[in-house]
């Protein structure tokens, strides 16, 4: 079988309710393009699997792998990316809260020309839909990471991500690295692109994690992760890009002028 392209890796736990239209809403969003859909069932109880095997027979590009027990959801990515071959992945949360049609926004920038260093695309999440407590929370969070890390990034916690499969096997792994994806793509010489994004309330099931869980868990990855960026080899970049779309031009000439800004913009100018 030929190799696609892109693999959508979706870490999914008990969402028997949303997986079905996340999986639609996917393949509407990569019409035309060579993909797989990997969903990572980690270790549901509520059906979620009988639900993925009635769609594996209906969607070729879809397939699954179960944890029988949940490890979360770095675990989960990590599977998925060790199970594809695929060069691009994509990431987004199983629960239906990260839109699909925002899959092309977060290939663009590794697809434009100029982008071979670039690792990571970050998700943002605008007007983001979750409540105010898990927001602030949130906001303080990413607030310490930066101060930190100085990973240039305000959403780390984003599921909405994008990046090269030969970078992310150069990071070292821990338990919750995919909150810290942006200073590890960093610190290991790739360069990161931030992408704003949309978000939905959740119309499903619940949040797996708590602001205390968040908070107990999330002290001790940020001191792993300082040290590891201490114990570097190589220095940091001194920060992300924020991607820029080119709107569409009006003419070759200005076509072109865009593309070389847009190569610029990658290479840091």
């Amino acid at each position: 079988m030929s190799i696609p392209e892109i693999c959508v890796i979706v870490p999914a736990r008990n969402e028997v309710a949303a997986i079905g239209a996340l999986v639609s809403d996917i393949r509407d969003a990569l019409k035309g393009r060579a993909y797989e859909i990997l969903v990572i069932d980690d270790g549901s109880d509520d059906g979620t699997d009988a639900v993925l095997s009635s769609l594996e027979g209906r969607f070729h590009e879809l397939a699954s792998i179960r944890h029988e027990q949940s490890k979360g959801q770095s675990a989960a990515i990590r599977s998925g990316v060790r199970a594809t071959r695929a060069p691009l992945i994509v990431t987004l949360d199983g629960d239906g809260q990260n839109p699909a049609d925002q899959i092309p926004l977060l290939l663009a920038p590794l697809e434009a020309i100029g982008s071979d260093g670039v690792g990571l695309v970050q998700g943002q999440r605008e007007k983001r839909q979750d409540t105010r407590a898990r927001r602030m929370a949130s906001r303080f969070a990413n607030g310490i990471r930066n101060a930190l890390l100085h990973d240039g990034v305000r959403d780390s916690g984003c599921g909405l991500k994008a990046f090269r499969r030969e970078a992310y096997l150069d990071l070292p792994y821990f338990d919750h690295i995919h909150r810290f994806m942006a200073a590890m793509m960093l610190r290991e010489g790739w360069r990161v692109v931030t992408v704003q994004v949309t978000h939905r309330e959740r119309s499903s099931g619940q949040s797996k994690y708590t602001n205390l869980n968040r908070a107990l868990v999330g002290v001790v990855d940020l001191l792993g992760a300082a040290w590891l960026i201490l114990r570097a080899p190589a220095p940091l970049h001194d920060g992300v890009t924020e991607w820029s779309p080119v709107k569409p031009a009006t003419s070759a000439k200005v076509a072109a002028g865009a593309g070389a800004r847009q190569s610029g913009l990658l290479a840091g100018e």
